[in-house]
């Protein structure tokens, strides 16, 4: 308000500022039909989240628990198993795609087990990215 009321016009408050012209000029307009109190950020709120946070910290708690305890045949959370979870035990519908946003709301990270063969043998490949493999990968002299 402070360049408009410099004379500036709005196209040349717009560049200095770094927003549209036409944002400027609503901002004309709201100073001009409501004062400073017109200029004042009003935060969108958004449509009202399905899960309460009591139900998210519920949540959690099943999260937690496994997999396998909410009745599934492998310890894999997936983002269908929690829509599926969601609706067993909060009666709330999520469509899989949104589930990974609530997570991400409830502070976790989308994480993958790394595949490992059944019959790896940790300690021998330990012993071989010791001796073996500092043995192997010296070059000959000359």
């Amino acid at each position: 308000m402070a360049l408009l009321q410099q004379g500036l016009p709005p196209v040349e408050v717009a560049r200095r500022v770094g927003v549209d012209r036409r944002s400027v000029r609503r901002w004309k307009a709201a100073h001009r039909q409501q004062g400073r109190r017109g200029l004042q950020a009003k935060p969108a709120t958004g449509r009202p989240p399905r899960l309460t946070p009591a139900h998210k910290r519920r949540l959690e708690t099943h999260l937690l628990k496994g997999a396998k305890a909410a009745g599934f045949a492998t310890d894999l959370w997936t983002c269908p198993r929690i829509a599926q979870l969601i609706q067993a035990k909060f009666r709330t519908r999520y469509h899989v795609d949104h589930i990974g946003r609530l997570l991400r709301a409830m502070g976790w990270s989308p994480q993958r087990p790394a595949r490992r063969a059944r019959e790896r043998d940790e300690p021998l490949i330990q012993y071989w990215v010791k001796v073996d493999w500092p043995r192997i990968k010296k070059k000959p002299a000359g």
